[in-house]
């Protein structure tokens, strides 16, 4: 059976879609204390597949509760379905005293299953911090899918050479395209980040920037603001994860963007397409 949190339930729906599973039935209630009970009263199967983007304290807790409650229930198998890992970016140390916070919690996800799925995490390296099997899932391929079909000359483009792979992924699932990267630098000391262009022209081109997530829009605002300095054409955001914090869209609204697409690993307003079908592939 797939079991959701509270944060995953388009996704935990789209999953028991593509996979055939039946979708539990889930409680979430909150004590007058503020502490959280998430439980599922009708569970009945060997197996279960619990399915939680951890996009906050909350959500971890949830998903915690509800690998030990399929337990409690009965089940001798546990999958656990992070669509989104929350801090799986935080996967070193800085400083003396720092928490490795990415491994923190896997460690404490690892304690309730028996198996771990995470979609397209910020380092694929922080599957190795799970005390149990645990692999990465590239869902990059679905953020194809929403893009118009009538892109002008499209030019891919990774908001640094870290993530150059995702947007050949993405252009290689549209069919047509080059890819190339920003140069990004960020000031450890400050915090701040700045993009420097490609080399690549974009004069009336089609611009698709394409990364794992957009969180603060900050640096994605920037990169936009340069390509329209370059007299491109639009120029549209697609990305794995849309956490979109704070005024994350306004300042891509400002900026120019077209239109920002992303997948329901986070479930926003632009979450266009499902992940669902890359995870269903693995389970």
């Amino acid at each position: 059976m797939i079991v959701s949190g509270s944060a995953s339930q388009s996704f935990a729906a789209a999953l028991a879609d593509a996979t055939g599973r039946d979708l539990a039935a889930v409680e979430f209630e909150r004590f007058p204390d503020g502490e959280l009970k998430a439980s599922v009263p009708d569970f009945d199967a060997d197996s279960a597949v619990v399915v939680a983007a951890t996009v906050s304290s909350d959500a971890h807790l949830e998903c915690l509760q509800l690998q030990d409650a399929v337990r409690e229930a009965g089940a001798s198998e546990v999958t656990t379905v992070l669509p989104y890992m929350g801090y799986a970016r935080q996967d070193e140390a800085f400083g003396t005293g720092d928490p490795l916070s990415a491994r923190a919690v896997a460690r404490a996800l690892s304690t309730g299953t028996d198996r771990v799925l995470t979609v397209n995490p910020h380092e694929a390296a922080v599957c190795d911090f799970f005390d149990v099997p645990a692999e990465s899932v590239d869902a990059a391929g679905r953020l194809a899918d929403p893009l118009p079909a009538d892109l002008t000359d499209p030019l891919f483009l990774s908001p640094d050479e870290g993530a150059i792979d995702l947007a050949a992924t993405v252009s290689d699932a549209y069919g047509a395209g080059e890819t190339d990267h920003f140069v990004k630098e960020r000031d450890y000391d400050t915090g701040d980040v700045t993009v420097e262009p490609s080399d690549a022209p974009v004069e009336g081109r089609d611009v698709v920037l394409a990364d794992d997530i957009v969180a603060t829009g900050s640096t994605m605002s920037e990169s936009i603001v340069h390509l329209h300095d370059r007299d491109v054409g639009r120029v549209f955001v697609a990305c794995v994860h849309p956490m979109l914090a704070g005024n994350a869209r306004t300042k891509l609204a400002r900026a120019g963007v077209a239109a920002v697409y992303g997948t329901d690993t986070v479930e926003r307003p632009e979450s266009a397409v499902s992940a669902a079908p890359a995870v269903a592939e693995r389970l």
